[in-house]
């Protein structure tokens, strides 16, 4: 990975920026749910929580592995013959990720029926650039964008600050879609970049945090506080989780904290299984917890209990 450097300001030199590398498992171009107008969404590997509900399971390890499709394999055997450390069994006795795997990808190369896909590339803020670069008519009709996204972006901080930067100089407009856990430094510096912050909050009691995302919340409460006092566009956004986050005292925290940060928008985002079908093509790697789904009336009742707390709220990202 490149070496940054810094000018007397203490910016980081877009140079060194465009040099840097980091790990993206998805790029997913004509979004409309991650912020203003029609955006690309970048999808970064790695995250330091480990939430019950993520929708994304296949972000939280910090490099690329197989997923596997185990209704597309055609019993050819190609993957079987690619690997270089024959660790692939018969795909007639089921599709399965040996321990020796080290994600190099050949399998899925071999296999032209999608039954193996590696999830995460290497890729260099220059590289990445080239592709966003194909999508700015778009945004320009429409007032997008890329977002930043993950996984935890500010776990790859130098990739993320210097693709921010790398946009910034194109006039792109960027959106910092982040759940805050990083350490103060770091969130300040590479926040100041971004345009608009999406900033999840997920539980106001911080047991029930840790209980839930693997992490207590103090970390979180504090870089909402700092970043509002800075006076960046946020939108905060919480996802509800019933029989989690959607008790009256929670719901009442939650609309007492925002307001003290001097924020008023918040997107409550229903929980979906998505998440939970994913993590069987993990390879037996990831264990799914399933949560209830609210209902359409228990949303309406969560959004009008935020909303006479005096909040600006919208049911689902946008």
């Amino acid at each position: 990975m490149a070496t940054t450097s810094q000018d007397n300001s203490g910016a980081l030199s877009l140079p060194a920026a465009k040099e840097i590398a980091g790990i993206v498992f998805n790029t997913m171009r004509f979004s409309i749910h991650d912020g203003p107008g029609i955006r690309t969404t970048v999808f970064l590997k790695g995250c330091p929580l480990r939430c019950g509900w993520c929708h994304n399971p296949e972000s939280q390890d910090f490099q690329p592995h197989l997923m596997l499709f185990a209704e597309c394999c055609r019993l050819c055997g190609d993957c079987v013959a690619a690997c270089p450390r024959h660790g692939i069994g018969d795909p007639a006795e089921g599709l399965k990720i040996p321990e020796e795997c080290d994600a190099c990808g050949s399998c899925a190369e071999a296999c032209v029926a999608g039954a193996r896909e590696l999830a995460g590339r290497r890729t260099t803020v220059a590289e990445l650039m080239d592709e966003l670069r194909r999508d700015v008519v778009f945004f320009d009709e429409s007032g997008g964008g890329v977002t930043i996204s993950g996984g935890e972006p500010l776990a790859q901080p130098g990739f993320t600050q210097g693709l921010l930067a790398a946009c910034r100089e194109q006039g792109i407009h960027t959106v910092l879609d982040t759940c805050g856990f990083a350490s103060p430094d770091v969130f300040s510096r590479v926040s100041a970049l971004a345009d608009l912050v999406l900033y999840d909050l997920k539980a106001m009691d911080s047991a029930t945090h840790a209980r839930f995302t693997g992490v207590p919340n103090e970390t979180i409460l504090a870089n909402l506080r700092a970043l509002a006092r800075t006076g960046k566009p946020v939108i905060v956004r919480f996802p509800l989780i019933p029989d989690v986050n959607d008790s009256p005292e929670e719901l009442a925290a939650v609309a007492s904290f925002v307001r003290s940060c001097g924020l008023a928008r918040i997107d409550v985002l229903p929980y979906h299984r998505i998440g939970a079908g994913k993590h069987a093509r993990l390879g037996g790697n990831s264990q799914a917890r399933v949560f209830s789904e609210p209902s359409a009336a228990r949303l309406d009742e969560v959004a009008g209990v935020l909303r006479s707390a005096g909040l600006n709220v919208r049911v689902g990202g946008g």
